[in-house]
């Protein structure tokens, strides 16, 4: 019972991350270019311009909240909800003196909701002909109520919140304590939390921080990919088996790619290789608080070129020394405990995925008559079907995904197969058209709970999985 619980509570910590990325990765190329302008053209960047350095302001309080909150509009009513929700989040920038990410996480989705139920009240209702004003004039008394009760209520109360969080963050940082909050960031990551806490907590905190001082030690806690690339280095040099022949490609990915995800696995398979990743971390954060670094922006995805490309230039060396320090510390303690914790028992890499399915997913189910799950060694079959759409989904539809997407398009079309469409998308984003769907296993049953009506595929593994070999023999079969 405690164990359903506790997978329960794992579950919905998961989905809630999924909702704040899905609100802000879509947009961190906006957020890139913010970045790059401030660590370009401020008065302490690379290239410091006056002119130029006016647009970081503006594009921080009003741009980068707009956007966030027009995403989690649309993504639970499409457009109407992103266009209210866009209007609702002007309420929270307006209503308060900080950067409101925090505010727009939440009025984007509260807009969108609002305006859903008050369109089910006159669904099936309005005369022929008047449905275009109905449908406008609905969203503009709406909105003018959700700017007010933003305007008045929500800002000043996320404000307030902002304050006590970056008063705490504060006080950590004045007992130089802040290293260690990598005891807890690189377990959670591990739950594939790393979005939730990226998104939803740090970088919020770290905006208000940057807006005081240009830069904030938190945008780097969690993208730092040193304690992540030692682990795999480690395997590298002193693994066995599968683990070992697939850590060189993973650490590349990861490295310079900034997907984090795929070496989570190696630490679920040798549990004890969290305190190789904690080390790592926690020795990179002593030199980044050491000598007071920062990033103008979060870095997302996480690598080594990503965060050099939000760090002020005078931080650069300090950042550097920090990255490569959490790397070598990993590596070393890593090494050590593959030496001495012997050969595994066999299982290797298949058992830490399948020991992470036990952790996070609440179990596979899905009514036969609605739709279909083929997962395991479960044979594909396309017969009597007409596939048009296939799409890869994950958490934020940018990540593992993307590169899941690249690797069974480029299977696809050497198949000789060009009617298909083969797309990564977040799950909360999935079309209603979309023929078959593609996640990670420790998803499937979030994205059948999105579409049950659907064939779904779960795979093992977004970058190796022999599924896509078997999607490209089905569609070849259905087409004979």
């Amino acid at each position: 019972m405690q164990e359903q619980s506790n997978s329960n509570i794992r579950a919905k910590l998961q989905k809630f991350g999924g909702v704040l990325s899905g609100m802000v990765m879509p947009n961190i190329g906006a957020f890139i270019t913010w970045g790059l302008i401030t660590a370009c053209f401020l008065s302490t960047g690379w290239i410091p311009n006056e002119k130029i350095a006016l647009l970081i302001d503006p594009m921080k309080i009003y741009l980068l909240p707009l956007l966030i909150g027009y995403t989690g509009g649309k993504m639970f009513y499409g457009d109407r909800g992103g266009v209210i929700a866009a209007a609702a989040t002007m309420g929270v920038i307006v209503g308060c003196d900080t950067p409101m990410f925090m505010g727009a996480m939440i009025m984007g989705p509260l807009s969108a909701l609002c305006l859903k139920q008050l369109d089910k009240l006159y669904d099936g209702k309005v005369p022929a002909g008047f449905e275009m004003l109905v449908n406008n004039f609905s969203m503009g008394i709406l909105g003018i109520f959700l700017v007010l009760i933003a305007y008045f209520a929500v800002g000043p109360l996320m404000e307030a919140i902002t304050a006590v969080l970056t008063a705490g963050v504060n006080i950590i940082i004045d007992h130089n304590a802040i290293p260690f909050a990598s005891i807890f960031i690189e377990p959670a990551k591990v739950l594939f939390l790393n979005n939730a806490i990226n998104h939803g907590i740090l970088s919020p905190i770290g905006m208000a921080q940057a807006a005081e001082v240009g830069k904030s030690i938190l945008f780097i806690l969690e993208p730092n990919p040193g304690p992540g690339v030692g682990v795999l280095l480690a395997y590298t040099f002193f693994g066995t088996g599968i683990a070992k022949e697939t850590a060189p490609g993973v650490a590349i990915i990861h490295a310079f790619g900034g997907i984090h995800e795929p070496y989570f696995p190696y630490i679920l398979m040798k549990p004890q290789m969290i305190l190789a990743s904690i080390c790592g971390a926690v020795s990179g954060n002593f030199v980044f608080q050491t000598f007071h670094c920062g990033l103008v922006a979060t870095a997302s995805p996480g690598s080594y070129f990503s965060v050099l490309a939000v760090a002020p230039k005078s931080d650069w060396i300090p950042i550097i020394a920090g990255m490569l320090l959490s790397t070598a510390v990993s590596f070393i303690v890593g090494s050590f405990i593959l030496k001495v914790s012997g050969k595994d028992d066999g299982k290797g890499l298949e058992a830490a995925i399948e020991a992470k399915d036990t952790m996070k997913a609440e179990g596979m189910t899905v009514n036969a008559s609605k739709g279909t799950v083929v997962s395991g060694a479960e044979k594909i079959d396309f017969s009597g079907m007409v596939i048009k759409k296939l799409y890869v989904a994950c958490d934020a539809g940018m990540g593992s995904s993307a590169m899941g997407a690249s690797i069974l398009k480029k299977k696809i079309t050497n198949a000789g197969i060009t009617d298909v469409e083969v797309k990564h998308i977040a799950i909360p984003n999935l079309p209603d058209d979309v023929d078959v769907i593609v996640t990670h296993e420790s998803l499937t049953q979030r994205a059948i709970n999105e579409k049950p009506n659907k064939m779904h595929i779960s795979v093992d593994n977004f970058l190796s999985s022999p599924k896509y070999d078997e999607i490209v023999e089905a569609l070849l079969e259905m087409k004979k």
